[in-house]
């Protein structure tokens, strides 16, 4: 049977990486989010759907294999200058907004029989990094939600996160911007580099696949050593 699987926000990055990768091996894929233009040049049907608002309706088609929730954001700033209103907007993309999809979709992934969610945090949710208050204390709600959701689920419904560390896509081009930057970020990571997406994309695409039907509640961390080596 042909796998039909969900994108939320995959038009650039690691998503569209992803969608390349499954529409190459005859996938079926699905897609919402706030714009759509390179994913339908893959032939991928896309409909209109902002995670944020409230009342927002998902497209949901009658079973799921697999769903991948990418929305997210970096907000990177001093503790004494983040407001209620940056903490309320980090939650609301990456942890809400996932949240609200999920409800949505659950019947669909349930009636697959044994469907595979993916949900990304950061790595700064492990290693702790300064003016990042706002994004790790999101990520590491996503992480929390992702925890209890593959218990609750299991064995119906694996659920798992990926957490990276600073990737090349246009989502992180402002820490990228020229080469002083990129090669400061590299040198931070024990394999002096950072990642690229279609890295990360193949990790989500392994969570997807029944080569990972064994794994379930974990928080996968591609980000190049970082949070668990010192290299001296």
């Amino acid at each position: 049977m042909t796998r039909r699987i969900l994108l939320i926000g995959a038009n650039s990055g690691i998503g569209l990486a992803l969608a390349k990768r499954l529409v190459g091996r005859g996938d079926e894929v699905v897609a919402a989010g706030r714009h759509g233009d390179k994913l339908e040049e893959l032939g991928v049907r896309v409909s209109a759907f902002d995670a944020e608002e409230a009342g927002a309706v998902l497209e949901v088609p009658d079973r799921l294999d697999g769903l991948v929730y990418f929305p997210g954001t970096i907000t990177l700033k001093p503790f004494h200058r983040l407001v209620d209103e940056d903490f309320l907007t980090d939650f609301r993309v990456n942890c809400l907004g996932a949240a609200r999809v999920l409800r949505q979709a659950l019947p669909a992934l349930k009636a697959s029989g044994k469907a595979s969610v993916v949900m990304f945090s950061t790595v700064a949710v492990a290693q702790g990094m300064p003016f990042h208050a706002s994004i790790s204390a999101a990520k590491g709600a996503v992480e929390g939600l992702a925890r209890s959701l593959a218990a609750e689920l299991a064995p119906v419904v694996r659920v798992n996160v990926i957490a990276p560390s600073l990737t090349d896509t246009p989502l992180a081009g402002m820490l990228l911007g020229n080469e002083a930057k990129r090669e400061a970020a590299a040198k931070r990571h024990p394999l002096q580099r950072v990642g690229s997406a279609d890295e990360v994309a193949a990790l989500a695409d392994y969570l997807l696949s029944d080569d990972a039907g064994f794994v379930t509640g974990q928080v996968m961390r591609a980000d190049g050593g970082l949070s668990s080596l010192r290299v001296f």
